[in-house]
């Protein structure tokens, strides 16, 4: 006999941690009429409901795996050409090395300013920056050298390229922006996906940390533009 559990319990807990899983993929109506009659009695089956909680959440548990293995891709050849610019010049040009992915609450607010309809398959096709990589180093040509060397790799594809150091934003910002792709190899299928890059030097993103502060004291846009000028 399977173990038993109230459907109130179980509906109001693990929905509503899984809230934004919902925007992309689950919809508590579904589960609803998956469970059937059950809901509406007193306990429902937990094995039921963990069937279709894997049955729903598992694409997109996939769906990060896949950008999480691309920023594995990159870092693991960033930190193979830090080791080699290390012998060339007898220092490392990388100071930091930051990876991460964007929390389903940004995708979903991204993806309704373009006006595209939520899917897994829409976000893989729109979106650029699911998985980022952040490079500091310590001199601009540092920053050049290393996008050099890995836009050279015969598997990593240019998508785009956007250098605000060369042309900084009228707010001052400055760092080099790379959209690449680069193939993951999973268990049963090799698949292309998008990383996008930033490469800056360490002063350029003591700069950047600043313009998040000042703009989360919501002060006036204006003042906050003239600071930041000032500032860069």
């Amino acid at each position: 006999m399977s173990e038993q559990i109230t459907g109130n319990e179980i509906i109001d807990a693990e929905l509503a941690q899984l809230s934004s899983l919902n925007e992309v993929n689950i919809e508590p109506a579904k589960l609803m009429e998956h469970l059937g009659n059950a809901v509406n009695s007193t306990s429902i089956s937990k094995t039921a409901f963990l069937e279709y909680m894997h049955e729903s959440i598992a694409p997109v548990s996939l769906f990060f795996t896949r950008y999480k293995c691309a920023l594995m891709e990159i870092e693991t050849k960033f930190r193979v050409l830090d080791e080699e610019f290390s012998l060339q010049h007898d220092r490392n040009p990388i100071n930091s090395i930051k990876c991460r992915l964007k929390k389903i609450p940004s995708i979903k607010e991204k993806m309704e300013r373009k006006g595209i309809p939520i899917s897994i398959s829409a976000i893989e096709e729109n979106l650029n920056d699911v998985a980022g990589v952040r490079v500091t180093c310590s001199f601009p040509e540092d920053v050049y050298n290393l996008a050099d060397a890995l836009l050279k790799q015969d598997d990593i594809t240019l998508i785009e390229k956007k250098d605000y150091i060369q042309n900084p934003k009228e707010n001052g910002y400055r760092s080099l922006h790379l959209i690449v792709a680069v193939p993951i190899f999973l268990h049963s299928e090799k698949r292309s996906m998008k990383v996008e890059i930033q490469l800056r030097t360490i002063a350029m993103d003591y700069w950047s940390v600043l313009e998040y502060e000042l703009y989360y004291k919501k002060r006036d846009n204006a003042e906050i533009e003239t600071e930041l000028k000032k500032y860069a």
